[in-house]
């Protein structure tokens, strides 16, 4: 069973309100995007250290996403796919367009020792784009 989840209209509120969840967003034409599924795919398949965090993947175009797109109107200010989204708790911390895993990895690991270190582990309202 592969750890990228495909996310669309149905599940994407239980995907992003999860303790902690990285969304990539794509279409099914976008080679970018397919190179980033198959590099996020390789590395999932020998992860050990991000076992409590989903990872997800959504193609815009397809249908059934309105929710999503009415939830999220920042949506049709992006113009560079893939796409990436870091949630903690359903608050969107982190954002980058394009791929490449030394850029998640360090995101996510910054965004994690900030949580561990923060009261209460709470997620902080601000959200970095890189």
């Amino acid at each position: 069973m592969s750890r990228l989840e495909a996310i669309d209209g149905s599940n994407w509120e239980t995907f992003v309100g999860s303790p902690w969840a990285v969304l990539m967003l794509g279409k099914t034409d976008c080679e970018h995007c397919i190179g980033y599924t198959e590099e996020l795919q390789g590395f999932l398949g020998a992860d050990r250290t991000y076992g409590d965090v989903r990872f997800g993947k959504m193609l815009l175009d397809k249908g059934g996403l309105a929710s999503f797109k009415r939830a999220n109107p920042w949506l049709a200010d992006v113009d560079v796919l893939p796409y990436t989204l870091i949630y903690r708790a359903g608050a969107k911390l982190a954002e980058f367009a394009g791929g490449g895993l030394p850029r998640l990895q360090a995101r996510l690991d910054r965004l994690r020792a900030e949580a561990t270190a923060s009261p209460a582990g709470r997620p902080s309202s601000s959200t970095s784009i890189e």
